[in-house]
């Protein structure tokens, strides 16, 4: 869908409008939103009046997953789902440390091979058992050119798993590679049932897409299971009644519903006809907080809000036009009018907090007399007419409209064309686009994952590179920052790459944000992680 300029007013003029309804709902200004977070969310993750164990717990969120296979897709509206279905090898606590999963122990036994020890006694939701077989074929499979994986990048270094027994594996990675842990904590790292497995390579084999069987029926061990989904409206899981853990879901079932306009979303929150919303527009959080019936749970976050550039497509091939580009929009403009200061400024890929991150470089920024003289030194001081690329995310869309202001100003021509996320992630992986919106959370806590996907050339389309984005400099770089073992000159290489990317603009950073979601007070228990992952094993429903 292309946005004229009628349809920009009109868009701009809601934007405004919902702002001042938030407020008067709130019966307060705008000022105050953001006073006391902590207080006004701290009984979301409390224990203390917990409800009774069972029912369902409605979540409403933005978008549908693309795949159920945690190999078959790499977007967190599928990641959320695959979570609480599949399990990983290792996990991530709180404090971004690396604890026990379907391993209970590892060690490196060198540089390049890891032993892990696995749990006995775990079963799939279908039954079968889960062994070093089990983890063997999981892995393989990712690995696997037939398959295609888009989360390859996350284990292509793999080049051997050996079953040492029946709960003893190792992993031998072709160089030594620092995150490997890390890596494995993702929930591309999910362990599918082997069944499922066998059952996807003769449906291949037959023709069919990769991952189509196990996204169609998802089989886990995690501590929900598969029940339906019905494409565009809903999927629902149930509790796993034979959990392996002595801890398993205290409700019966999940119903992630897909309702794409927030102002449903935070009605259907405040009149009970759900009880988690995601995700929450800024200028909905005084309304939310102020109802009586919901909180708004903040979570500062991992990820990373962009503007990409088609780097092979002209003229986004030439950096000086790249450069220009990005020192034109005003990011402290869009945080503030955008997402009611939910976020910060974005300074390079990784968000404070992810190892490798680094404020000593020299970040873009806003300067449009320098952005006019960049253009003009690239030849393009008459402008030119382009395409920026958005889903259906209202944000995303408000950002579009501010940096299509902004261009207007070089004598850019912009035109927003808006499409379903589905589409949108399809035709981004084929490189169909000009300049898109879009955002990149990091499950692993590493550099590796914040840069590698996104800006090596070998990772260029489905993976994450829909920049297409090709640097050998860049490329030696996050391939020496994979094999470095010690710390600190891994972040020497991150702060180095980091210097580069601003310098080249592949995209324009623009903010980390905070993620916002609606929580009836009725549920207790609810947190979501860093990376955006919902935390639903522990939740309860005080009806």
């Amino acid at each position: 869908m292309a946005i004229n300029k009628k349809s920009l007013l009109f868009l701009l003029l809601t934007l405004m409008l919902a702002l001042v309804l938030a407020a008067c709902a709130g019966g307060s200004n705008n000022e105050n939103t953001t006073e006391d977070p902590a207080e006004e969310t701290e009984g979301t993750e409390g224990t203390e009046n917990a409800g009774a164990e069972g029912g369902d717990l409605i979540l409403a969120v933005l978008s549908d997953a693309s795949s159920l296979d945690p190999a078959g897709s790499n977007d967190v509206p599928s990641s959320v789902v695959q979570a609480n279905i599949y399990e990983t090898l290792v996990n991530r606590d709180e404090n971004n440390e690396i604890v026990p999963g379907l391993a209970e122990s590892w060690e490196q036994v060198d540089e390049t091979t890891w032993s892990f020890k696995l749990r006995e006694g775990v079963t799939f939701h279908d039954g079968e058992e889960f062994n070093a077989e089990v983890v063997k074929a999981n892995l393989d499979r990712i690995l696997d050119p037939a398959v295609a994986s888009p989360r390859l990048f996350l284990f292509e270094m793999i080049s051997n798993v050996e079953v040492v027994s029946d709960y003893e594996v190792n992993i031998t990675t072709e160089y030594p590679f620092a995150p490997l842990l890390a890596h494995l904590s993702h929930n591309g790292g999910g362990m599918v049932s082997p069944a499922s497995i066998e059952a996807d390579y003769e449906a291949l084999n037959g023709g069919s897409d990769p991952g189509s069987v196990i996204s169609e029926n998802p089989v886990g061990t995690g501590f929900f299971q598969f029940d339906s989904w019905t494409p565009g409206s809903e999927i629902k899981l149930v509790k796993n009644e034979n959990y392996w853990g002595e801890d398993g879901a205290k409700v019966d079932s999940v119903t992630f519903r897909v309702v794409p306009d927030s102002q449903v979303r935070a009605a259907d929150l405040e009149t009970g006809n759900v009880h988690i919303i995601d995700p929450v527009q800024p200028n909905e959080v005084e309304r939310i907080n102020n109802s009586g019936v919901a909180t708004v749970n903040q979570k500062a976050s991992s990820s990373l809000a962009y503007l990409g550039f088609n780097t092979e497509k002209e003229p986004f091939n030439d950096p000086l036009v790249r450069q220009a580009i990005s020192k034109a929009i005003d990011r402290e403009a869009i945080i503030s009018g955008i997402y009611d200061n939910y976020g910060i400024p974005a300074i390079g890929p990784l968000a404070p907090g992810i190892f490798g991150f680094t404020e000593d470089i020299d970040a873009v920024e806003y300067n449009m007399d320098e952005a006019r003289a960049l253009l003009e030194e690239a030849g393009m001081a008459d402008g030119f007419s382009t395409t920026i690329w958005t889903n259906d995310n209202p944000q995303r869309q408000a950002i579009a409209v501010l940096v299509q202001e902004a261009l207007a100003e070089l004598n850019i021509t912009v035109e927003i064309e808006v499409m379903e996320f589905g589409t949108y992630l399809e035709q981004t992986a084929a490189g169909q686009h000009d300049m898109f919106i879009l955002g990149w959370s990091n499950p692993t806590g590493d550099a590796d994952y914040g840069m590698y996907a996104l800006f090596h050339s070998s990772q260029k389309g489905n993976p994450g590179n829909r920049s297409f984005y090709e640097n050998a400099e860049v490329d030696a770089l996050l391939d020496q920052g994979r094999q470095e073992p010690d710390p600190a000159a891994r972040e020497a290489i991150y702060a180095e790459v980091a210097q580069l990317l601003t310098d080249d603009a592949p995209m324009a950073f623009l903010l980390h944000t905070e993620y916002l979601t609606g929580v009836s007070d009725n549920v207790q228990g609810f947190d979501i992680g860093t990376d955006g992952i919902y935390q639903l094993r522990n939740v309860t429903i005080n009806e």
